[in-house]
């Protein structure tokens, strides 16, 4: 709901702050007064295209704010990408200069030209002769007939949500299909050089862990070799010219045990020498080298350099290889039986379309049926809106599946008989073209989501008992969607919530617009100006007081 408008330096709008209620608002005024710069200074805070041309005579910048008390999880939704906050209502900003720069704002969040449009669409919808209605937009007509027979047939939304689930598991296996059509075919391109790399990996049969344990035996392996030289090199210097140490000093032991006397002078140094020579020939035995074997290490570095070199063809780590051979014969075995897993796939496919053809059909019949009731009800509005003439029609063509069926809807409408049905955009013009969307938004206002709609002039060419109908529906249109009229009907205005009047006034060589709101005998002479002109007269302050509803 639009609550507030501020407008300042537009046209001959110099300050204006005008407070709108729920309901039908009515605004009026002499041809001239400024009707139509509200409506610009509107739109061009709802997103609409600028023009230097609005900024006041003499200022260098004008602006619009609209606010609004909305909860519309479209706009949350949409709002919430950039992080703007809509709890506590909406406001939005527009500014424009002379030197043609325009700059936007939703809730002080500077925002661009596209963004205020997106939520302007959202939140309010002007009808005029020259205005583009939702309505007339063909893209709007499958989800206006949605609407309006979820609100008419309780079963309506089950089958649509059907319908949505079946087409995602058809789309969803559609997809797996083309998937597995593509991977196959680069696949079988490469199928030898996969088998020939299959073969091979499983020829080597890695496991996982096995390079570092080759790599810790032969490394192993090397420095045992290694060791193996430096103990011969000990043992040799141990021997030097073959004759070991401990067999020469046993040698001098044994001498000096000849040596005459009781004791031996020399005992304790013969044991010592004997004890020496025993060491030293353990010491020899121990560092004796033990064999390396030579085919054993030949076997572990082949096997660690093959994984190593397999490890370098696939460009991964060597325990990474088990996997890749898993990988590898999975797509070996998805190429040597494409047949059985496409035929699968294809099965599913036809069941899954299947599901969705009967899905749709149950929701196109229910949207024919809605559409009939639509027709019904909105051929009984259009007599009293001087439209007995037109039919309305809701035009079926089938379109490619989606997730809302096979239906393409088109509403259609021809004014006059035995002219042809043609797109609501071009079959009426003008006030009946007005008429037409009042007669539309009253049927549908059932199903309308909250918003505000403005009808501008929507009374031309009419009066009496059509103008008392518009008024009527207007009135009926406003108990569901806050309305906005601006009229020259003194029958439309009767029907007002909240009156405003629209005035201009000339001071100091400057003209200036203002607006009011207006009650009580304010707005019986106003009614009784639009009924009687210039001149107000006893007779239509009576007729005035007759056409003022509560």
């Amino acid at each position: 709901m639009l609550t507030n408008l501020q407008i300042s330096n537009i046209v001959l709008i110099e300050k204006l702050n005008l407070e709108f209620s729920n309901g039908l608002n009515i605004l009026t005024g002499e041809t001239g007064a400024g009707k139509s710069i509200l409506l610009d200074a509107l739109s061009l805070a709802l997103g609409a295209r600028s023009d230097i041309g609005l900024i006041r005579h003499g200022c260098d910048t004008a602006s619009v704010i609209a606010e609004f008390d909305t909860h519309n999880h479209t706009i949350s939704n949409l709002l919430s990408e950039f992080e703007i906050d809509c709890n506590d209502g909406l406001i939005l900003r527009r500014t424009l200069n002379t030197d043609g720069k325009s700059r936007a704002w939703i809730n002080d969040t500077p925002v661009s030209i596209k963004t205020l449009k997106q939520i302007g669409d959202i939140l309010l919808e002007i009808h005029g002769q020259f205005a583009n209605h939702t309505l007339l937009n063909q893209s709007n007509h499958k989800s206006t007939l949605d609407n309006f027979a979820s609100n008419n047939f309780c079963e309506f939304n089950k089958i649509l949500h059907k319908v949505k689930q079946t087409y995602k598991e058809y789309h969803d296996a559609q997809t797996r299909l083309e998937t597995l059509q593509e991977t196959l075919e680069r696949l079988i391109a490469e199928r030898d050089f996969l088998a020939h790399n299959v073969s091979e990996l499983e020829a080597l049969n890695v496991q996982i862990g096995e390079e570092e344990d080759l790599s810790t035996r032969r490394t192993a392996m090397i420095n045992a070799e290694k060791n193996t030289a430096i103990l011969s090199d000990a043992i040799e210097s141990l021997s030097p010219h073959g004759n070991s140490l401990d067999s020469q000093i046993f040698s001098v032991a044994h001498i000096l045990q000849r040596i005459k006397g009781e004791p031996n002078p020399y005992q304790e140094q013969i044991d010592k020498l004997y004890d020496i020579a025993s060491d030293i020939s353990e010491i020899i035995q121990t560092l004796k080298p033990e064999n390396t074997d030579i085919d054993d290490m030949d076997s572990i570095e082949e096997r660690l350099f093959a994984i190593r070199a397999a490890a370098r063809k696939h460009r991964i780590q060597a325990d990474e290889l088990p996997k890749k051979l898993s990988e590898m014969s999975e797509q070996l075995r998805k190429i040597d039986n494409s047949d059985t897993e496409l035929q699968k796939l294809k099965t599913q496919i036809i069941q899954y379309r299947t599901d969705f053809n009967n899905a749709a059909s149950e929701l196109s019949n229910l949207r024919h049926k809605a559409a009939e009731k639509l027709r019904t009800n909105l051929l009984q509005e259009l007599p009293d809106l001087k439209l007995g003439n037109a039919d309305f029609a809701v035009d079926f063509t089938q379109s490619a599946p989606s997730s809302t069926g096979t239906d393409n809807i088109t509403f259609m409408i021809k004014t006059n008989p035995g002219s042809p049905f043609a797109p609501l955009h071009s079959a009426a013009s003008g006030g009946e073209l007005a008429r037409l969307m009042l007669a539309m938004r009253v049927v549908l206002s059932d199903s309308e989501n909250s918003h505000t709609f403005v009808f501008d002039e929507i009374d031309t060419g009419i009066s009496g008992a059509t103008a008392s109908a518009v008024g009527a529906r207007l009135n009926r249109l406003a108990t569901n969607s806050q309305t906005l009229v601006i009229t020259h009907s003194a029958q439309v205005a009767g029907f007002a919530d909240k009156h405003f009047k629209i005035s201009k006034s000339v001071s100091d060589n400057k003209t200036t617009t203002s607006v009011r709101e207006i009650t009580g005998d304010d707005r019986i002479n106003e009614i009784a100006r639009i009924i009687s002109g210039a001149e107000i007269t006893p007779e239509s302050i009576t007729m005035a007081k007759t056409l003022i509803k509560g």
